[in-house]
């Protein structure tokens, strides 16, 4: 873990003096020195002190370089088709993936598949049918609905225009084999 040059990193982009931070964290010139050089690997209770004078969550500092905020902007987006739809992967990091599927009328995404995961659905335009086992539901703009994904699951655009739907996907395993 690099928690000595995340705190740096904070206190420099906040225009944070060492000298002010020893002042605020009742901690030594030295200390805070061997802490943002890495030198030293500071207690929690240390940390908190720290994460409570830099005004940053505890478990921010804690973070994995790979653990934090992940960005995609709409130009880096993937596309991909499926069964001629068009998707935009929004994202895919580790078990999460989300998805903007658009469906014309009258077509589905595919048939009924089940595989790992939970899915979570919010329709953003039109009206769909979605079907998991022997529950069946139309669901309008607006509304969301969610499943367990391990359970064979069709959805299909019900409506006279094109439905839009937003999908989030967990798996521990990876999602490669998805849409």
């Amino acid at each position: 873990m690099d928690i000595g040059t995340k705190i740096r990193a904070i206190r420099n982009r906040k225009k944070i003096t060492i000298a002010q931070m020893c002042e605020g964290t009742g901690l030594s010139k030295g200390f805070i020195s061997n802490v943002e050089n890495n030198n030293t690997s500071p207690s929690i209770n240390t940390l908190s002190t720290i994460a409570d004078f830099l005004n940053v969550p505890l478990p921010y500092l804690l973070l994995e370089k790979k653990q934090h905020m992940k960005v995609v902007k709409k130009a880096e987006r993937t596309y991909s088709t499926y069964n001629d739809l068009n998707i935009q992967h929004l994202t895919n990091k580790g078990g999460l993936r989300m998805m903007l599927v658009e469906l014309p009328p009258g077509t589905s995404i595919g048939e009924a598949n089940a595989h790992e995961g939970e899915e979570c659905h919010l329709v953003l335009e039109g009206k769909v049918l979605a079907e998991q086992g022997e529950d069946s539901m139309v669901i309008e703009e607006g509304d969301t609905f969610s499943w367990n994904a391990s359970v064979p699951h069709f959805v299909k655009n019900v409506g006279d225009g094109k439905a839009v739907i937003l999908i989030a996907i967990y798996s521990d395993t990876a999602l490669n084999d998805l849409l």
